[in-house]
């Protein structure tokens, strides 16, 4: 079953005849189009893709089980005047000016209907073509973890780091980075999206390294925590404790497992050492086209895991003015339990 035949489904569920995608991403999903105008729409007996002049020969050349049309200048009153009957937008996506435009052009008698989320539902569910292209991003970071570990940190700083993994991964074959690296020395690495700074690493301490590559679109995404050096007591102590908080919730990533109670088993081990306040964000996130999507696991999260999810498992312990911690996974979930996808050591290295 096509991606668009899955949506018709979620359609017949909300009672819509009509779904407009404008979202890049979604639309990306849907059909292949890697353009920067183009959406779609989809009914139960139509499956419509419209895109502008500039964009046409890429159309012909991506989107394969969509008519192609080729819009004007207005390409949003084009998309209005094809609606009829109930006609779902993403409300997360359709700015009020846009919704103002859709009423103005639609056709008397359209009625349009919020529908956010419906494409992202789908998004969830990873296929094996989807899973192939992110464990080819994972290996990739995995490389740039590699280099990183032969070269060192010491004396280096945290921008000429990240600029290195970047630079490393896109030499391996990724498309770019999937988003800009953390690289965070001591005291700034308790600042969990810390920002690298052309400050020298000092040996001796902790440092908290976030990166992740992307292939055919598809995000990977892991954090590793190096010690530079002979570490305090505490600094071990915290590290111990996150990597055991790590491989507990890790192990409870099961297909059917509470996504608060995944967050939870991590959450519960890490307050009882008495570092709760200082673990702050959720325990994980979905990635896939974007770095950050459904589904979430933290302790507020509805519902469960699915053979399919891919998430982040990356528990941390945050210590102002001192250090910081984080261990993180990204795992697809399948029947027989969670298949990790980044591989690098969790054991504490020393790239000194």
């Amino acid at each position: 079953m096509s991606r668009a035949d899955r949506l018709v489904a979620l359609l017949e569920e909300h009672s819509l005849d009509w779904l407009l995608v404008t979202n890049l991403v979604n639309v990306r999903y849907l059909s292949g189009f890697t353009g920067t105008n183009g959406a779609c729409l989809v009914s139960r007996d139509e499956r419509l893709f419209l895109t502008d002049f500039r964009y046409v020969e890429r159309a012909r050349a991506e989107v394969r089980e969509f008519e192609r049309l080729e819009g004007g200048r207005d390409l949003l009153g084009d998309l209005a005047a094809r609606l009829r009957g109930r006609a779902g937008f993403d409300d997360a996506h359709v700015s009020v000016r846009a919704h103002r435009r859709l009423a103005e052009k639609a056709a008397e008698g359209v009625e349009l209907v919020p529908a956010g989320g419906l494409v992202e539902r789908l998004r969830e569910q990873k296929d094996e073509g989807e899973l192939q292209a992110m464990r080819a991003a994972a290996q990739i970071a995995d490389a740039a973890y590699e280099d990183l570990r032969e070269r060192g940190l010491t004396g280096r700083t945290e921008r000429e780091v990240a600029v290195t993994m970047v630079r490393r991964m896109e030499d391996l074959g990724a498309e770019g980075p999937s988003f800009p690296p953390i690289v965070a020395a001591g005291g700034h690495g308790a600042l969990p999206h810390a920002v690298p700074r052309d400050v020298e690493i000092p040996a001796g301490t902790l440092v908290v390294v976030d990166a992740g590559a992307r292939v055919d679109g598809y995000c990977s995404d892991c954090t590793r925590t190096f010690a530079t050096g002979p570490l305090s007591g505490d600094a071990v102590e915290v590290y111990e404790l996150v990597l055991r908080a790590q491989q507990e919730a890790l192990a409870a990533a099961q297909a059917g497992a509470e996504r608060r109670e995944v967050d939870g088993v991590a959450r519960r081990i890490i307050d009882a050492a008495g570092h709760g306040q200082q673990f702050g964000h959720g325990l994980g996130h979905g990635v896939g086209l974007e770095i950050h999507e459904d589904p979430r696991l933290t302790r507020m999260a509805e519902g469960t895991l699915s053979e399919g999810n891919t998430v982040t498992i990356e528990p941390g312990v945050y210590l102002p003015g001192s250090f910081g911690v984080r261990i993180e996974d990204l795992v697809a979930i399948a029947a027989d339990g969670p298949e990790v996808l980044t591989t690098f050591p969790k054991e504490l290295v020393t790239a000194g």
